[in-house]
């Protein structure tokens, strides 16, 4: 048998796919909620540590979270407009960005930090918020102009 196949007396968390070293520590992926800003979010190495990112990487998730709800109440396509094809295919680069950010913030959150989780669900709360205040603005704006 070859020698180069041999891995038997390798130990299986000294090295990387690139073949550098790594400590068992790097290789620890949580597989429950924990706190603090060593986490790995979407990208390999970011926030890496830093509290900076770790705050920008919250952030982001935040307003990825929020857009999901904003993005969710596209106008529909209005009957007897000059071009219907144009009008779907906007609707549906619409839904495209939102499904893209939805798959992000549910990647974002499979990392069981309870940051990322807070600022996912805060998120969505506020954009849920900021939809449901225009739409009750729009109704009352309607409901209280003079009938002609």
């Amino acid at each position: 048998m070859s020698q180069a196949h041999d891995h038997d007396s390798m130990d299986p968390g000294s090295m990387s796919d690139s073949g550098m070293h790594m400590s068992p520590s790097d290789m620890m992926m949580h597989m429950s909620f924990y706190w603090g800003k060593d986490a790995i979010i979407l990208f390999s190495g970011w926030p890496n540590g830093s509290l900076g990112m770790y705050m920008l990487a919250f952030f982001c998730v935040f307003l990825l979270a929020a857009a999901i709800e904003i993005f969710s109440v596209s106008p529909t396509a209005k009957i007897g407009t000059h071009n219907p094809i144009a009008g779907a295919l906007i609707q549906t680069c619409v839904y495209a960005v939102r499904m893209g950010f939805a798959y992000m913030v549910m990647l974002a959150v499979m990392s069981f930090n309870l940051g990322i989780f807070i600022a996912a669900v805060a998120g969505h709360t506020v954009g849920f918020f900021l939809v449901k205040v225009r739409a009750l603005a729009i109704a009352y704006k309607n409901e209280t102009a003079p009938k002609v």
